[in-house]
């Protein structure tokens, strides 16, 4: 209308109104664009939403894990490495028993062994000392037993003559405390038997015993079964007692020593989880449960040592193997929190992406997000997401491309 109204002056007025009618028309044709061009503007500021719906085929090729936001104690966490080592109250440093020279050793490190089983032999005097003293033992309560029985039967005839007014009183007496007298000789000479007996089975224990083995030799056993971590003993060499000779530890019984610095290790406590995995195994993730938080801070690291055991069985973890360990301390303020997989970086933007489900297809929003704290694979967000918002955890670059590909001039 006002362009029409522009015309219509300008033809009353002739030159003057032509003249006039054009800046006229200048004014309203420029007054006109520049509408044009402020609403372009303003519909260029507002941004568009990035999203997509995805067929039931797409959903099933992008293989999506899903989780929500949800809210939850904040755990703070620290990451610290560590180490695999043997279950102390499973590891046997079995040392000699006697003083000898060793003969023969009968394992090597990574041998598995049974409780019982001979590792070492050790020719030594002390062996042949309690052979000795089992002979003399011996032979001694078999004297005893002799004496005893005669002492008993003197004593019992006795007790019949002086029924028979043939014998005093008091020589009765005197065969009863021969055969009192006799019985003390004979426990004693057990005791030494046995003694005698259990020195050998201390020096020999009881089991199979190799065929190489002969009388003189000291057998050393190992008390537990598992597998032998190290071996000292060497044939030919001379030992005293106490000297380690081989270590035996239970190899499916691990402990995860970690180091961590005083002012990380504050909140962590006894039961805290662990989650760890193994240096040449890092997608692999296993559990432990904080056992042990010590007292006192390492005089040299000055860090606080911090003891987990595993839960289960740890897959393919050995003793000494080493390992990157995250420690989650105790539960804070309640925080609202995604996985962290679920968190993206959309073209400068830091967005998460939501899903509904649209019949057997699958509707998804990348929605702006500000972010948090980050602990393991947690995140928590401060603005853009509502609790209990579905949300896509597990390939969720799979559905960022698809919305990449829709910004596109030819996207689908």
């Amino acid at each position: 209308m006002p362009s029409t109204f522009c015309f219509r002056r300008s033809r009353r007025f002739g030159a003057v109104g032509v003249l006039l009618g054009s800046l006229l028309a200048v004014a309203c044709g420029g007054a006109s664009d520049a509408a044009n061009d402020g609403a372009v503007a303003d519909a260029a500021a507002v941004p568009t939403a990035d999203t997509a719906t995805l067929s039931a085929k797409t959903v099933a090729i992008g293989g999506f894990t899903y989780d929500s936001a949800r809210m939850t104690p904040w755990q703070s966490s620290v990451t610290v490495p560590g180490r695999l080592m043997l279950d102390p109250s499973a590891l046997a440093t079995i040392g000699s028993i006697t003083e000898g020279r060793i003969t023969h050793v009968l394992v090597r490190v990574g041998d598995r062994v049974h409780a019982g089983q001979v590792l070492v032999l050790i020719h030594s005097h002390e062996i042949m000392d309690a052979r000795s003293a089992l002979a003399s033992a011996t032979a001694k309560l078999s004297a005893a037993e002799a004496e005893r029985d005669l002492a008993s039967s003197a004593a019992d005839r006795a007790a019949r003559l002086l029924e028979a007014k043939a014998m005093s009183k008091a020589e009765v007496e005197r065969a009863e405390v021969g055969r009192r007298v006799a019985a003390a000789s004979y426990g004693q000479a057990i005791a030494e038997r046995d003694r005698a007996l259990a020195m050998i089975d201390h020096l020999v224990g009881t089991g199979n015993v190799p065929a190489l083995a002969d009388e003189h030799d000291v057998l050393i056993r190992t008390p537990i079964g598992g597998v032998v971590t190290s071996r000292d003993a060497q044939p030919g060499t001379v030992v005293l007692p106490g000297a380690p000779l081989v270590s035996v530890g239970n190899p499916d019984r691990l402990q995860l020593q970690m180091h961590v610095s005083a002012d990380a290790a504050a909140g962590v406590q006894v039961g805290a989880t662990v989650r760890f995995a193994l240096t040449e195994e890092p997608t692999t993730t296993m559990s432990a449960i904080v056992t042990r938080v010590a007292p006192t801070v390492d005089t040299v690291t000055r860090t606080i040592e911090v003891i987990a055991v595993p839960n289960g069985a740890s897959r393919g973890a050995r003793a000494e193997s080493f390992v990157q360990a995250e420690i989650f301390g105790t539960g804070g303020s309640p925080a609202l929190v995604v996985p962290s997989s679920a968190v993206q970086a959309l073209e400068g933007d830091t967005v998460v992406i939501v899903a509904d489900q649209r019949g057997e297809g699958l509707h998804i929003e990348a929605v702006r997000v500000r972010t948090g704290r980050r602990a393991g694979d947690r995140t928590e967000i401060r603005s853009g997401v509502s609790p209990g918002r579905r949300v896509i955890a597990g390939s969720a670059a799979i559905a960022k491309a698809e919305l990449i590909k829709r910004r596109s001039p030819d996207g689908a």
